[in-house]
């Protein structure tokens, strides 16, 4: 089982005087049974705690510059136990309603935190805000050479593929693969192209509808391959029952000396995609390594382009700025001058926009 955290917030106009408040909220806790503790913390205003012999315990915590806050944590083992502590709330909102009529500029209730649950519903978006997801299933959950992969089924975005707690693509996400080939813009047919990453299948499954020429596809890692394969057929179709088809390859192999080896050999495509990773968030030291890759990857991608080939490659959230300015800048970095031009779409099972680079040599 797993324990809820209520949370209600009033933001006042004026303060609230603290024990009047206490006083009015006394019966409620009362039928509850629940053992009241009183802290006066003069200037910096009350906490008080209320906890049960269950071991369900709230917190009122009145603050002096006008607001006052309730958090309710309870470990509930059945529908009657949530019902009651959901009634305990109610009470509560009616009750500081009633009390504080005239004196409430903004009431907040949210739906209750789940902590420790056996599916986790909670991931953060790319710039930080936490979203609950309808996740209702976990659908495959394994540690490769690599990192570890999820599979989650959401009621909405279908199954979702996380790679160490990064949201990376849902059943739903259609619009990334889109938007990572240039969102329509480009004909494929009888072209030669590369992806980088990509084993959730989504992009190879959507090029060798184009007539493609050939679609060399890199992936490092098998058991992501295998787990999309078998769990996310909404996104890859059948390409990845087999490694080879009749215009496609997928080399099972790390993308960098690959790429060193197609950049020696002088190979090249009409277009080369950038699935592996998105753009770091910060430019702090630990996340160096991260950037001193994506360089790399940058101008390896570029030397196995063609003169008029273009590359694309995901960013990262809208929100990112600073992070986008950086990737940016590195453009002015590689080898031989580039341009690029960039596209924002809404990503379904994100919750948030994100930005795709298209570059290209000038």
């Amino acid at each position: 089982m797993a324990v809820q955290h209520h949370i209600l917030d009033f933001c006042l106009s004026a303060p609230a005087d603290g024990r009047t408040v206490i006083e009015a909220l006394e019966p409620i806790f009362q039928e509850q049974r629940m053992t009241k503790t009183i802290h006066n913390l003069g200037e910096n205003g009350f906490l008080v705690t209320y906890i049960s012999e269950s071991g369900s315990f709230a917190t009122l915590r009145m603050y002096t510059d006008k607001l006052l806050t309730f958090d309710i944590h309870s470990y509930e083992l059945d529908n009657k136990g949530r019902a009651t502590i959901e009634t305990l709330c109610d009470k509560l909102e009616q009750k500081l309603k009633d009390l504080l009529q005239g004196n409430i500029n903004r009431l907040k209730r949210l739906p209750a935190i789940i902590r420790g649950g056996t599916i986790d519903r909670y991931w953060p978006t790319a710039d930080g805000r936490l979203v609950e997801y309808d996740i209702d299933d976990v659908v495959y959950d394994e540690d490769s050479a690599y990192q570890n992969i999820k599979i989650l089924h959401s009621k909405q975005f279908g199954n979702i593929l996380i790679l160490n707690g990064d949201i990376n693509l849902g059943e739903s996400d259609l619009p990334y693969t889109q938007a990572i080939m240039g969102s329509g813009s480009e004909d494929y047919t009888g072209k030669e192209i590369l992806i980088l990453g990509g084993g959730d299948g989504g992009i190879l499954c959507e090029l060798v509808k184009l007539k493609p020429k050939m679609v060399t596809m890199v992936e490092i890692d098998q058991m992501v391959i295998n787990a999309c394969c078998k769990h996310m057929r909404k996104t890859c179709g059948d390409v990845l029952d087999n490694l080879k088809g009749d215009c496609y390859q997928v080399l099972v192999e790390d993308c960098v000396p690959v790429l060193k080896t197609y950049a020696a050999e002088g190979r090249v495509f009409d277009y080369v995609i950038n699935d592996l990773t998105a753009v770091p968030i910060s430019t702090s030291p630990e996340e160096e390594s991260t950037w001193d890759f994506l360089r790399l990857i940058l101008d390896l991608a570029v030397k196995v382009l063609k003169p008029t080939g273009k590359y694309f490659t995901q960013g990262n959230c809208a929100n990112l700025t600073e992070a986008l300015t950086m990737y940016e800048k590195q453009l002015n970095k590689l080898y031989c001058p580039v341009e690029y031009s960039k596209n924002v779409v809404c990503v379904p099972s994100y919750a948030e926009l994100w930005v795709f680079y298209t570059v290209w040599k000038k």
